[in-house]
């Protein structure tokens, strides 16, 4: 059975809303009212008339519809009943947010749900999860008010996650930063859909460009490794580990239930399986970025122009640090860089255009960069706070640079003003991933080298 019914759901009952502002059910019954669900929502409280000005029901034996997504807010023990009720009522789909299962030591009751699933064929996301948000099909059942973890605008990038803490986290830092989403799941313990089910459904999803998976642990290895290797056919997949050391696989175990293996042998067969492995959050997120905009590298050339002398040092620095090749320009092409350029610009690689630089500039040094062929990347670091680069124009021709060149690019900038920091989010959003620090920027770019070696190896086979 497909996954839809997760994201589609034309009728939805939240099993445990409440009166109550400070209780979980509250607050799913009205973010669902707030992100504007299409279909109808079924509160079910017995001691409620209605709640949020919608009518409630006693329980879901008197709902007059049938079901397409049962969302359970209540008491562990509770829910084994909740979920059998949702069922005779249609349910397909159920997302069990509470907590209290095996990620306590209570295995039989979480044995005790799953044969509820079973018994009537209902797939489950969770328990002890956030369950899903996604901005584009209207669908928000994060127990988190708005105006403590605001959500991130629609995107390309999906991203699952076994933890609901750092998935909230994740939320906070890619709104902060004017990004967007395409699909988030917070599954939890994952007592029916895993990995591999959500890994496997986002390959197919049209709205999803870049799959980005936080893991603990697998539960089927098997499935986990194939769900992968189909989907980085089609797409990116990002993975970042949880419990990579012998502290942290305790913390795992103590937190979800999960075994998490040993981390090297995880990383070694993600990475034959096709995913492209990063290290820290930071590059969980900026990595998605450059992948859903950027095609992959075909080598490891990178070309640096800048208009700040010490940032270009640095973006050096941080790309030899990753493996990068900063080589310097043949005599043919510095021959035509100095013909473009005036005499007192330091032209190589990098070539700092100064503060004397012009958006038209960045542009023609771009281009004779990436038509030359000797560089499979282009990194721009343009200071915004320089006389002649005026945001607009700015704005424009960078996104012209990255439409004309065949090559990936990306960049690094700061944001010095909020006319500045509003330009560069426009920026981002039409096509130029930008980063706040070299580093950042340059791990975007191995991002996209690591997954054109993906790419060739596919295509060979």
């Amino acid at each position: 059975m497909g996954l839809d019914i997760f994201f589609k759901p034309k009728s939805i009952a939240i099993i445990g809303a409440s009166r109550n502002p400070e209780r979980v059910g509250h607050v799913i019954l009205k973010r669902m009212i707030e992100i504007g669900f299409p279909g109808k929502l079924y509160p079910v409280n017995p001691r409620a008339e209605e709640i949020l000005g919608i009518k409630c029901y006693s329980s879901t034996d008197e709902i007059p519809d049938q079901i397409d997504l049962a969302v359970i807010a209540l008491r562990a023990d509770m829910t084994p009943q909740a979920l059998e009720g949702a069922a005779k009522r249609g349910a397909k789909g159920a997302i069990v947010v509470s907590g209290g299962f095996s990620e306590i030591g209570n295995e039989d009751l979480e044995r005790k749900l799953l044969e509820v699933a079973r018994n009537y064929k209902v797939r489950v996301i969770g328990p002890n999860c956030l369950g899903v948000f996604d901005p584009k099909d209207r669908i928000d059942t994060l127990f988190l008010p708005e105006e403590v973890i605001p959500r991130p605008r629609p995107g390309e990038v999906s991203i699952i996650t076994q933890s609901g803490s750092l998935g909230s986290a994740l939320l906070t830092m890619i709104r902060k930063e004017g990004r967007g989403i395409s699909k988030f799941i917070s599954y939890g313990n994952r007592l029916d859909v895993d990995e591999g089910d959500l890994i496997n459904y986002l390959a197919d999803d049209d709205e999803t460009k870049v799959i980005a998976a936080y893991i603990e642990g697998v539960a089927n290895g098997r499935k986990f490794m194939d769900a992968i290797r189909r989907a980085s056919m089609k797409k990116p997949v990002v993975i970042l580990k949880g419990g990579r050391t012998s502290s942290g696989d305790r913390a795992v175990k103590s937190h979800t239930g999960s075994l998490a293996g040993r981390s090297d042998i995880f990383q070694s067969a993600v990475k034959q399986s096709g995913a492209v492995v990063v290290d820290t959050l930071d590059e969980f997120i900026d990595v998605p970025v450059a992948l859903a905009t950027q095609p992959p590298m075909r080598g490891d050339r990178v070309a640096v122009i800048t208009n700040g002398g010490g940032f270009g040092i640095l973006a050096v620095d941080s790309l030899e640090q990753r493996g990068f090749r900063v080589t310097p320009p043949s005599s043919k092409l510095m021959e035509k860089l100095r013909e473009m350029l005036p005499p007192y610009y330091p032209v190589g690689n990098p070539t700092d255009l100064t503060g004397d630089s012009t958006p038209e500039q960045f542009l023609e040094t771009g281009l004779a960069f990436a038509e030359s062929g000797e560089y499979d990347a282009l990194y721009l670091l343009p200071l915004f706070g320089v006389p002649g680069m005026e945001p607009e124009r700015t704005k424009r021709l960078l996104i012209e640079l990255v439409n004309r060149s065949k090559l990936p690019v990306v960049a690094c900038a700061v944001p010095t003003t909020p006319e500045v920091e509003e330009t560069l989010n426009e920026i981002e959003r039409m096509g130029l991933p930008i980063y706040p620090t070299p580093e950042r920027a340059a791990s975007a770019l191995k991002g996209l080298l690591e997954y054109g070696e993906i790419r060739r190896r596919i295509e060979h086979f």
